[in-house]
């Protein structure tokens, strides 16, 4: 293909925002000026909450009533889940502090400390999220967030969904409130009689969510902003493509906003998963299939067929995707050249859908080709650093000139007092 054909398989569904940001500006604006009231009638209107719906934060009733809901091979689940995601998570913290000694009396390192409050969004629009949930929640309490609250559209029973406070609680997580959306953005940013004022919102969402996290950026951290699902599976000439086939669907079901295609070399590899993809219809819903087709059907998806390695390798690159799926007999031989994804998965045993809920790594993935800079949710984005230096007298001695030196060069008279002769004088008077 040309490279303006090639250029257009790289756009996301949610690139251009203007028209979700001019959508979501008043459901802002009504929140902050009016607060609960304003999120009660979103509930209403957009989530299909019931007449009576009153009340945002989840009633510990509720959390009893969710057990009542969900079978026992449900929570199994959810509980094999949160154990991996929370081993994963308190593998990756940080020590608390370091200190390095730089010269001979000069020690300089960081410290790591939690964020005071966070919102952990998890969507329900198209399904049910409870592992968004553990994997939002789970790291911000591994990595003692002093505050965690999780919000989440309501149902038309006015309820949360069931599997996602099984989840919270999982997380160690009590605080749950039942609001969807660009209003919940503008909750946690703005906070409401009933919910909390919070320093960042993290989780993926609909393009009018990520529309009101750019929208009210200067008043809360938008975290990672994670788009519809989208994925990548590369192949070689080893793989099968029934099975690439397979992975292939795994994110393009979630939506006729996701986004993903099998890339191959391989014209076997392409026919193959070509022949397959309609005998996998049979064991998925109506909708499932029709989102699918959505996507496959259009240049957000389908199958690349590349010249060569380098060209399909090109392409990856190119796209950043939140997911990447490898089909080889040797996966690892491909992953040097793989510089721009927010997950890869090595070999056709590596299926997303065992990343999506049980690895362990989270599946809150940067998308919209921002792999290129962003990295996966972690307890990182819910830590900040300060630097921790210290300076001795002997290391004072070393370093004073060289500061003094610069802080006269750049205009700054304070900070060259600060470290010049008149510092020593101080200091050796207080000594005598």
């Amino acid at each position: 293909m040309d490279q303006a054909a090639r250029a257009r398989l790289l756009v996301r569904s949610e690139e251009n925002l203007d028209t979700f940001t001019e959508a979501v500006k008043p459901i802002v604006a009504a929140v902050a000026a009016e607060g609960d009231a304003a999120l009660i009638r979103c509930a209403q209107r957009f989530d299909g909450a019931p007449a009576g719906f009153d009340a945002i934060r989840t009633p510990p009733e509720d959390f009893v009533h969710a057990r009542g809901r969900v079978s026992a091979e449900v929570v199994a689940a959810l509980e094999f889940a949160a154990d991996n995601i929370r081993r994963y998570h308190q593998a990756q913290m940080p020590e608390d502090m370091w200190l390095k000694e730089m010269r001979p009396g000069v020690f300089a390192g960081e410290r790591w400390s939690p964020i005071d409050s966070v919102a952990c969004y998890v969507p329900r629009g198209k399904g049910s999220f409870p592992s968004v949930a553990l994997m939002t929640a789970i790291p911000a309490v591994v990595a003692r967030a002093k505050r965690v609250i999780l919000l989440t559209p309501p149902g038309a029973d006015g309820r949360a969904d069931p599997a996602t406070l099984i989840a919270a609680e999982l997380a160690g997580v009590a605080e749950v409130y039942r609001v969807g959306g660009a209003q919940a953005v503008a909750a946690a940013a703005y906070g409401t009689e009933s919910v909390p004022r919070c320093l960042k919102i993290v989780g993926p969402g609909s393009p009018y969510l990520i529309a009101a996290k750019k929208l009210l950026a200067e008043r809360i951290d938008p975290g990672m902003l994670a788009g519809p699902s989208e994925a990548l599976v590369l192949a070689d000439e080893t793989a099968d493509g029934r099975l690439a086939a397979l992975d292939l669907l795994v994110e393009v079901e979630h939506g006729p906003d996701s986004s993903g295609f099998l890339v191959t070399p391989s014209r076997d590899v392409a026919e193959a998963a070509l022949k397959a993809i309609p005998g996998f219809f049979g064991q998925m819903s109506e909708t499932r299939i029709d989102y699918t087709l959505t996507v496959l059907s259009s240049e957000r998806g389908g199958i690349v067929l590349t010249p060569d390695l380098q060209s399909a390798y090109d392409f990856v690159n190119d796209y950043a995707p939140e997911h990447l799926m490898i089909h080889a007999k040797e996966p690892y031989a491909h992953l040097g050249q793989i510089r721009n994804a927010g997950e890869i998965l090595l070999g056709e045993n590596s299926s997303n859908t065992l990343a999506n809920f049980v690895i362990g790594p989270n599946n809150v993935l940067p998308t919209s080709g921002w792999a290129k800079t962003m990295s996966p949710l972690s307890v990182f984005d819910y830590m900040k650093r300060a630097t921790v230096a210290q300076v001795t007298p002997a290391g004072f001695a070393g370093l004073a000139k060289a500061a003094e030196v610069l802080a006269r060069y750049e205009g700054f008279d304070a900070h060259a007092n600060a470290v010049s002769e008149t510092r020593a004088k101080i200091m050796a008077e207080r000594k005598g």
